[in-house]
């Protein structure tokens, strides 16, 4: 099967398609044909070795978190699910590959494109986590960095839901879609600190970056302290005493959080955007493209 690899850390032109061997399921797994993969800040992150110290990466690898497909073959115990079944999830193997297994999969809701099906795994678990460790409530207000991208919209999403107040960061480009999501937006980088003052006088209460674009130190000042500060994105938390947030919760609860969030999509109470998509082939201009920060949404890979 065709699958996207890199044997060395570096840029975008390290990822290259191979041939690779097609997985067989273990207890718990089912392996699926992948119709469609979400690209994430994550998946960059990981290839360029950013993350070699909190998320060890043994080469060769093949990115990704998440996909959605169709099951082909079942493991050992997996009697939830059957063969034909179109589901989508988090990949044990990599998801930007022809084939994946799979153990935390749910069925796909048929009001649920395959693009949007792939987008939302990594986003409403990567935010729920968030939301919850920062303990968003009611009458919070929250400040979200890099709040336009496929994480960072749905974590605007549910922290409104939540009944917090949410200011986003994102490019000026991205700022009426930021309101339509309830949010307040404010361009990022220099002079932030400022701008976020004369709109929340009293403060925010909580900080949920997902950017990991340098903006801890400007956080930490309007928090007055490392509290209620969490990051997905920026390897140098641990220096700066904030924690770095990278998966969490059982396969069961992620199971449980997915087909919930599925629901709220599938009923159009929550958004799920998808920026654009490309083959499998230009995974390096999609890592080139969600390298950049400004799409809106998340990018999908088409595999099948």
């Amino acid at each position: 099967m065709k699958a996207i690899i890199f044997e060395e850390f570096g840029g975008p032109d390290v990822l290259h398609e191979a041939e690779v061997d097609v997985p067989s399921p273990g207890p718990g797994q089912v392996r699926a044909r992948v119709r469609t993969a979400g690209a994430n800040p994550f998946d960059v992150k990981v290839r360029s070795g950013a993350m070699r110290e909190v998320f060890p990466t043994p080469l060769p690898s093949t990115p990704g978190a998440e996909f959605a497909g169709v099951v082909e073959e079942l493991g050992e115990g997996v009697t939830e699910l059957a063969v034909g079944d179109e589901v989508f999830g988090w990949s044990d193997t990599g998801a930007y590959a022809e084939q994946v297994l799979a153990t935390r999969v749910v069925r796909k809701p048929a009001e649920l494109s395959w693009e949007e099906a792939a987008a939302l795994p990594v986003a409403g678990e990567t935010s729920q986590r968030a939301l919850d460790l920062l303990a968003v409530t009611a009458g919070d207000v929250l400040l979200v960095h890099g709040a336009a991208g496929g994480v960072g919209t749905i974590g605007v999403q549910l922290a409104v839901a939540r009944g917090a107040t949410v200011i986003g960061t994102a490019s000026e480009a991205n700022h009426e879609h930021l309101r339509a999501l309830g949010a307040t937006p404010l361009l990022y980088g220099d002079g932030l600190v400022e701008r976020v003052r004369e709109i929340a006088p009293n403060g925010v209460d909580a900080v949920y970056d997902v950017a990991g674009r340098g903006a801890l130190p400007d956080s930490i000042e309007l928090r007055g302290g490392t509290s209620r500060i969490v990051t997905i994105a920026d390897p140098a938390a641990s220096e700066l005493g904030v924690p770095f947030s990278s998966g969490g919760g059982t396969p069961e609860e992620n199971v449980a959080l997915l087909t919930e969030l599925a629901g709220l999509a599938a009923s159009g109470r929550l958004t799920i955007a998808v920026a654009s998509t490309a083959p499998l082939a230009d995974a390096a201009k999609v890592h080139e493209q969600v390298e950049s920060g400004h799409a809106r949404g998340k990018v999908v890979l088409l595999v099948g």
